[in-house]
């Protein structure tokens, strides 16, 4: 019974990786099986990745989850009797060669001084008091218009809606602030202000449907002595009251007078 779930629940994960899907369900599973990573070469080298190293890269590079079904089959599993336990927090990667990865920004932590890299956000549930068990349900970057912070709060919010009952988050001193408090405060109905504050957020998420812009090169400009024709003007247009309109406003006034 409980490997025909487990049976299950891979063929969901696997039906939402999208493109390249068979590459990366295999590298989740050489990832799962490793107990040390290395390198990407060293997880081709799994007996689980029956694919030679550059299907990694290529397999990274194509596919596109699909990121709100993947966190629905994870919530799915939260969904207990009792008040579900999440903890968040944030790490940073220090990628200081780096220098064709985009968004990197500085970062700087008490007794370690600031380094150059890229942040990340995760959310998980905590099943069981004692031991060590945790399923992460979000797991992004922190971009470089974001914050811990700001990022954190839309991760619980995203997954407390999708949750039957509320619940109880856990954070370190460092999301301390009324800043996350206000962004994560029960509120029945949004104004249209907190929506547009957050509607950064949710475009970063669910992307724009317009095509990128092509590249077209350099244009040459205008041909030297060419002369635009001027703009043409147009009249500030004066209202006038119509006839029929006079007529109302005389008949209203002798209405006015014989009362």
């Amino acid at each position: 019974m409980i490997l025909t779930q487990l049976e299950e629940f891979r063929q969901a994960i696997y039906d939402c990786l999208g493109k390249a899907k068979d590459a990366v369900f295999e590298l989740m599973d050489a990832v799962l099986t490793s107990p040390s990573i290395q390198s990407f070469v060293s997880l081709s080298q799994s007996p689980v990745f029956r694919r030679r190293w550059p299907s990694i890269y290529a397999a990274l590079h194509d596919t596109r989850p699909q990121r709100r079904k993947l966190m629905n089959l994870l919530i799915e599993e939260v969904k207990t009797e009792a008040q579900p336990f999440l903890a968040g927090d944030h790490t940073f990667w220090p990628r200081p060669d780096a220098k064709t990865l985009k968004e990197r920004t500085f970062h700087g932590e008490r007794g370690v001084g600031v380094g150059i890299g890229q942040s990340y956000s995760t959310l998980a549930w905590i099943p069981e008091a004692d031991g060590s068990w945790a399923l992460p349900l979000r797991h992004e970057r922190i971009t470089s218009f974001e914050t811990p912070t700001s990022r954190a709060a839309f991760q619980l919010k995203l997954v407390s809606r999708q949750l039957e009952k509320r619940p109880l988050a856990a954070y370190d001193r460092g999301y301390g602030n009324g800043k996350f408090v206000t962004a994560t405060s029960t509120q029945d109905k949004l104004s249209p202000g907190r929506v547009a504050q957050a509607f950064p957020l949710i475009l970063a998420g669910i992307g724009t449907p317009a095509e990128p812009p092509k590249t077209r090169g350099k244009s040459s400009g205008r041909t030297p002595g060419h002369r635009p024709p001027s703009r043409p003007t147009y009249p500030t247009v004066k209202k006038r009251a119509s006839k029929k309109a006079k007529a109302e406003e005389s008949l209203n006034k002798a209405d006015s007078t014989a009362a």
